[in-house]
């Protein structure tokens, strides 16, 4: 399975470098301009085209954003730090008139206006245009000496009364930083940190959401239904750790919480006493508690991350959709679980005791997970 993944994940990262070299490769400039290397930015739309000159240290770059044709944007290589602050930036400014005024600015907080100011480096030449919805800069950097692979910002915002305004923080926003390497020519999520960061933050989420928002709960609804079924002793005991062990290793990189708990339930398999211990009944209680506690903190804990990344409705509306799916299913189950459990205790009465144990005909009791 990991090797399929694998396989799936290099030929998806295969088309969208393939398809990212098409996107800014075909592109034409006004100027006739050709740039010896060029990269689609992994969020907003983006574009970077350059041209390095080793011999003085300098890099001729395009930064093209599409589909906007009013407020501002600009692209920023970050020299001593990461993302906003201390970005050294190129800005494109839309006026009122439809004109498009192209300048620099180093920033050197989260509330800057964008003023325009030297940078800590030179640029010799800056232009802007708007071509067909797309913004473009034109520039000429001076390297600093010595200097080659950079940290790297584009940004985009409205205008208000002639002046730069905060961009939104949408998972977009948040996440249009990464390097750029002006030799080997990697950029964007391809090397960079945002796409490092954007990676940790998905793996994280999609981790979190498969274990504590989804096999937990399966796990529990194995517990809870399958064992009344005696054609499935004593496999749904081991189907049911099967599936809680595999969410807890999927798991354990989330938050704390939900760490400590996941471990109290997983290790409370060592200490579980026999179906007729006379202390089967507090461990069942206990386990039981842990568990739907786990299941309620993961199921939460997957909206809240759903909440700070912020991606497309769909996924949300999807993970909303597998929960009425398992919720669904358990009602079903839980109707037809009592039913069988109700018949049985019938037959049973009828029949006489039989002396099964303390907790009914299977020794575990209907609703008590084991």
């Amino acid at each position: 399975m990991g090797k399929f993944i694998n396989l799936l994940f290099c030929i998806f990262m295969s088309n969208f470098l393939l398809s990212s070299a098409q996107n800014c490769n075909s592109y034409s400039f006004t100027n006739n301009a050709i740039y010896a290397t060029c990269v689609t930015l992994p969020v907003q739309n983006s574009h970077l085209y350059w041209n390095y000159h080793a011999s003085n240290g300098t890099v001729d770059v395009a930064y093209r954003h599409t589909g906007v044709s009013s407020g501002w944007v600009a692209w920023a290589l970050n020299v001593d730090g990461a993302g906003m602050v201390g970005a050294q930036a190129l800005v494109a400014l839309f006026n009122s008139n439809g004109s498009v005024q192209a300048y620099t600015s180093a920033v050197t907080g989260y509330a800057t206006g964008l003023q325009q100011s030297p940078l800590s480096f030179d640029v010799p030449a800056i232009r802007a245009e708007s071509v067909n919805g797309d913004a473009v800069i034109y520039a000429t950097l001076v390297l600093p000496t010595g200097r080659t692979n950079f940290n790297q910002v584009w940004q985009m915002g409205p205008v208000a009364n002639g002046a730069p305004s905060a961009h939104n923080l949408g998972s977009e926003n948040r996440n249009s930083l990464g390097t750029v390497d002006f030799v080997t020519g990697q950029a964007g999520e391809g090397g960079g940190v945002g796409g490092s960061l954007l990676h940790r933050r998905n793996t994280h989420g999609v981790l979190n959401a498969v274990s504590w928002g989804i096999l937990m709960p399966m796990g529990a609804m194995i517990a809870r239904y399958l064992k009344v079924f005696k054609v499935a002793h004593p496999a749904w005991f081991y189907i049911h750790i099967a599936i809680q062990v595999t969410a807890y290793g999927l798991g354990v990189a989330g938050w704390g919480t939900g760490l400590k708990l996941g471990s109290d339930s997983v290790f409370a398999l060592l200490l579980r006493p026999k179906p007729d211990h006379k202390y089967r009944m507090y461990w069942n209680i206990y386990h039981v508690s842990v568990g739907y506690t786990v299941i309620s903190l993961g199921i939460t804990n997957v909206f809240k991350g759903l909440d700070i990344l912020d991606p497309e409705k769909k996924w949300k509306n999807a993970y909303i959709g597998v929960l009425i799916s398992l919720a669904a299913i358990a009602v079903i189950l839980e109707a037809f679980t009592w039913f069988i459990v109700l018949k049985r205790k019938k037959e049973e009465k009828q029949q006489g005791p039989v002396g099964n144990g303390a907790y009914g005909a299977n020794g575990y009791g209907h609703g008590q997970a084991a």
